[in-house]
């Protein structure tokens, strides 16, 4: 009897473990709707066999300057199937305290962002927009757990809609790490 109940617990425990990885195999970042830094609905779904590059900003940061590389590898391969999704936060020692409207004149007159910003959300901690935690938890994303440690973190999504890679804040948007991930997406597409 002790050996039936046993197996019985390993077989649920298995079972369950098998359910949330289906789970997280079955969702992808194309479930996601989010406001543009307008105010407009900005669908993931209309992005669907791109390669996306998800990244939390800040104006008031240390590494705000990366807004010049994000631009340049945005223009530089955004007709090839890539795109780069800001989302603006002030999670961390209130570096983006603006509002979007702010924001949005901010980056377009220092740094000529034309690539798509968000609202600005949260990142991190109990307020955790939807969207993030997808990124961050591995029970939703498939791939690994995470926390956001700074601003301008790169989560790298595949065309599949699927989380591939996790760069870190300090990394710049045109090393060598990204152009490699983003060339080799690109290649495979033309």
């Amino acid at each position: 009897m002790k050996n039936l109940v046993l197996t019985f617990a390993l077989l649920l425990f298995v079972k369950v473990g098998v359910c949330q990885n289906q789970n997280a195999m079955e969702q992808s970042i194309y479930q996601f709707k989010v406001k543009d830094i307008e105010g407009n609905e900005f669908d993931f779904e209309n992005l669907r066999g791109k390669k996306i590059m998800v990244v939390n900003t800040a104006s008031k940061c240390g590494l705000t300057g990366q807004y010049r590389g994000l631009q340049n590898l945005y223009e530089k391969y955004k007709d090839l199937g890539f795109v780069i999704v800001g989302f603006p936060a002030n999670d961390f020692m209130w570096q983006e305290p603006g509002s979007n409207e702010e924001i949005a004149e901010f980056c377009e007159k220092n740094y000529g962002v034309s690539f798509p910003m968000m609202s600005k959300i949260t990142v991190k901690g109990n307020g955790m927009h939807p969207l993030y935690q997808f990124l961050t938890k591995v029970e939703q994303n498939g791939y690994k757990s995470s926390s956001v440690s700074w601003n301008f973190q790169k989560y790298l999504i595949g065309r599949n809609g699927k989380l591939e890679k996790i760069i870190t804040p300090r990394t710049a948007p045109m090393s060598e790490e990204v152009i490699e991930w983003v060339e080799e997406t690109v290649t495979a597409i033309n």
